[in-house]
This record gives C-alpha cells, structure tokens and sequence, in this order.
C-alpha cells in the first residue's frame, strides 16, 4: 500500500462522513484517522473512536510538541488535527490512512503527502441544499446553521485544489463514484 491517504473534505451538511462510513464498510484495507479537537461531544460521539477530545490548552501544548500532521483554527478556540501517532500507527498496520477533515485541513495534507495522496472534495448540489440539510440535522442552533453556510460558501472556493470533485446530489451515484475512485487509487 506504501503509505497511502485518502483525503475527504467538505463543507459541513455535504454528506463527507456518510461516504467516507460508506468507504470504511467496503474497503477492509482503509482505516479511519481519527482527528483530535477542541469542540465539545455532539450526541453519540465517543472520545477515541470519533475524535480526541481536547481542552485548548491540552492542544496548544501538543502544537508545541510538534505532534502533528496538520491542525487548524477553524473558529476561535476551536482547533483540529491530524495526529502523526495517528497516521504512523495505521501505517504500520499496512493499511491505507482516510481523513474527514475540513477543506483547509484537506489542502494541507494533501501538499504534506503528494502523490501518495488522493483528496477528494464533496460538494453539495447547492448552498440552499446545504443549508436545508444542516436545519434537517437538527444538532446547531439556527446561529450556527447560519456560521456554517457563510462558511461553506468560502469553502467552495477551495474545490479545485482537490484531486477530484463529487457532487453528492444522489447519496447512492455518489457512494458508486467514491467506490470507484478509492479502487482505483488503492489499487495502483
């Protein structure tokens, strides 16, 4: 496998983490990087298996200990990150790394590793679908709904620097399409 990663990145409410469960259900070789953040638990969201829970200060201190791949401010105090422990320990199992990440985290990782890297950005069939998807989700108040749309406009902007773009219009076009482009990556 040589040390391959598969990059997802999206704006919020674009059907990223349904597709890349999708990818972790078909391929046995993937294995889920699991990023580290400041946010607080959503619903059933579990320490260690969905994120590594962080403090701000628990975060800054690691930043300084240079433990990671690539993180970032998304919001004031609220950072992620991809942990080297993370990335060198699925590698050592011999499987290939995947990364839900934001679209800036996306970009940076796949300048971190090149060619052994396919990124892959989900993009909403529109920006009021979005919005209809993250209202539907129920788990933001209208406030952050609307943080999170102004956001993905801006995020939108970042497409083109993915391998390859998804529209995910149809969840099942779109979980075929994945399943094709991952193959085919993995494979060569």
């Amino acid at each position: 496998m040589n040390n391959k990663v598969i990059i997802f990145s999206a704006p919020s409410g674009s059907g990223k983490t349904t597709l890349v469960k999708h990818c972790l259900q078909i391929f046995p070789q993937l294995q889920f990087s699991v990023s580290a953040t400041t946010r607080a638990l959503r619903g059933e969201e579990i320490h260690g298996k969905d994120y590594f829970f962080l403090s701000v200060e628990e975060f800054k201190k690691l930043i300084s200990e240079d433990a990671f791949v690539e993180f970032e401010e998304v919001y004031t105090d609220k950072f992620y990150g991809t942990l080297k422990s993370e990335v060198e320990r699925t590698w050592s199992e011999g499987k290939v790394v995947i990364f839900d990440v934001d679209v800036v985290g996306g970009v940076n990782l796949k300048k971190k590793f090149g060619e052994k890297a396919l990124s892959i950005f989900i993009a909403p069939p529109s920006i009021d679908e979005l919005e209809r998807r993250l209202i539907s989700r129920a788990t933001d108040d209208l406030e952050t709904i609307k943080t999170r749309v102004a956001k993905a406009k801006h995020e939108m902007s970042y497409a083109e620097e993915f391998d390859e773009i998804v529209i995910n219009d149809d969840l099942k076009t779109s979980k075929k399409e994945i399943e094709r482009l991952v193959e085919k990556f993995i494979e060569n």
